[in-house]
């Protein structure tokens, strides 16, 4: 900061050191004086005076090593930039293989539903293959144990003996 006064001062100083009045002058001297009697260019002249080759020396330098720490400042962002990256680069990958497992597993879960409802739509019918077979039978005979029984009751209408045996057997 007081690098930066005795700048503004040394700026100052040289643009009123161009013209040829003073901008202010000291209470009680008269307007139109000498560069010397404006109390202006005596905080200039004593910023001026006391600014020596040697401080813009070390200004030059400061100014290099704030150049260096920045570079250095900078440097350490860019890596730890880098470093941040690379392990949520790191992370997205583990992720990504850990999607691909769950992913994999839901495949062998699906197909292996799939291999089960195939399976019990085989076995059913394996299963109800015999059953319909024996129920198709079973109905044939009932049509046939049908019709026998209508023949039955019509020889019956004519034959006394039938009838009564019949009756005894409570089909009539």
């Amino acid at each position: 900061m007081k690098t930066l006064m005795i700048l503004f001062g040394l700026l100052i100083s040289q643009a009123i050191a161009v013209g040829s009045e003073p901008f202010f002058t000291a209470p009680g001297s008269v307007s139109g004086s000498t560069r010397g009697h404006s109390w202006f260019f005596t905080v200039a002249e004593a910023a001026d005076s006391s600014f020596t080759q040697a401080d813009r020396d070390r200004i030059t330098r400061l100014e290099v090593k704030l150049e260096e720490g920045l570079k250095a400042v900078n440097q350490k962002i860019d890596d730890g930039l880098k470093a941040v990256n690379q392990r949520l680069d790191d992370n997205i990958k583990a992720i990504n293989q850990k999607f691909d497992y769950v992913i994999g597993l839901m495949y062998v879960m699906l197909s292996g539903m799939f291999v089960l409802v195939g399976f019990i739509l085989w076995d059913r019918r394996t299963t109800l293959a015999p059953v319909v077979r024996t129920t198709k039978e079973l109905e044939a005979r009932v049509e046939k144990a049908e019709k026998l029984e209508l023949a039955i009751r019509e020889k019956a209408e004519k034959d006394p003996e039938l009838k009564e045996a019949l009756k005894h057997a409570g089909l009539l």
